[in-house]
């Protein structure tokens, strides 16, 4: 009888250690479903969450600021045990944020920090800065700066000036050329090298495009050469890619471009020799990090943490977890995206 009561028993707390896993309701708020990157990030967390018995609330919020707004309060309202966010203006969500601290609802920024604000828990993102690096360093080394005597001309293409992580990519990336700019080995014909010269609001592929139509009118009209625009990330890039077609620049001449997110449409250029390099950032591994952080918050066990001094965002410093990212090129985009089931042959057209 003792023997069977226990098993009883260890029956009824495994069935509610259940009935709370599932019970435990996490709301995820995105900024969009125009980037591919956004609704790959949405779908991966959803997954993950869901299989480890949690409710999702997951919204996209059309790169409109009320509107994200309004859905982390319904978030709220609906009885989110967590919220895992992506702001599309870091500072514009103080309001709401300091009702979920409030309410007792832990925080997790996601890869776009949650500035101004202590209502903020945690940040989960890739090595924003290293972003920025690989970028650089690929086209130190692709331009062969080290050792060539005649100078080269690249333009500038950062991000959005709402996105905290765009200063980081566009410092990484500068760091490494700045050098060579200031020996006259790189050349950047417009002038445009401050990050406000060139930031792209909402990281539009449309607004990149145009201001690159401008840049070819008026210092590539005559026939100049330009070895390289340093893209922040995809979006950019595709839009910087369409503005260079359009102005005539040939595959043999085409200029080294760079991006970041390994999008769809730029792994397709890669792979047709239109764009030099994307960095790739596994979503997946993101998405699975911030799971084990919900399930620590959950469980009132210790969030991992591999960053505690980088990321203030001008209330205190966040704690953090990094990802690494990773560059990928014609050489190896089949082994990193692939033959890991990030993508299919078929949707890259091969």
């Amino acid at each position: 009888m003792k023997k069977l009561f226990s098993v009883l028993l260890l029956a009824v707390l495994v069935l509610a250690a259940a009935n709370t896993a599932f019970a435990a309701r996490i709301g995820i708020s995105m900024p969009t479903q125009s980037l591919q990157r956004w609704n790959q990030d949405g779908a991966n967390m959803e997954e993950r969450f869901e299989a480890v018995g949690y409710e999702v609330d997951l919204q996209f919020a059309n790169n409109n600021v009320a509107l994200q707004v309004s859905q982390v309060e319904n978030m709220i309202l609906n009885g989110a045990d967590v919220l895992v966010i992506s702001a599309i203006d870091g500072a514009s969500l103080g309001g709401v944020l300091a009702v979920a601290k409030d309410e007792g609802i832990p925080v997790i920024a996601y890869d776009r920090l949650l500035m101004e604000t202590d209502a903020v828990s945690y940040y989960a993102t890739f090595d924003n800065y290293m972003v920025g690096t690989i970028q650089g360093k690929y086209l130190v080394e692709a331009l062969d700066l080290d050792n060539r005597t005649d100078p080269v001309n690249i333009e500038i293409t950062a991000g959005s000036p709402d996105d905290n992580n765009a200063r980081f990519f566009y410092q990484g990336a500068i760091d490494q050329i700045m050098p060579y700019i200031e020996a006259g080995k790189v050349v950047v014909p417009s002038g445009q090298i401050e990050f406000e010269q060139v930031a792209t609001l909402e990281w539009s592929s449309e607004r990149a495009q145009a201001r690159m139509d401008n840049l070819i009118a008026a210092n590539y009209a005559g026939g100049q050469k330009l070895h390289a625009v340093l893209c922040s990330n995809d979006s950019t890039a595709l839009g910087v890619t369409n503005s260079l077609l359009g102005a005539g620049f040939t595959k043999e001449e085409f200029p080294l471009i760079t991006g970041q997110d390994c999008d769809i449409a730029n792994t397709k250029n890669i792979i047709a020799g239109y764009q030099a390099m994307s960095v790739f950032k596994d979503t997946r591994t993101l998405a699975e990090q911030v799971v084990k952080m919900v399930q620590a918050i959950i469980s009132g066990q210790e969030v991992e943490v591999n960053d505690t001094t980088t990321y203030d965002n001008g209330v205190f410093v966040v704690p953090t977890y990094l990802c690494e990212p990773v560059f990928a090129d014609i050489n190896n985009f089949e082994e990193l995206l692939i033959e890991s089931g990030y993508y299919t042959r078929e949707q890259l057209g091969i």
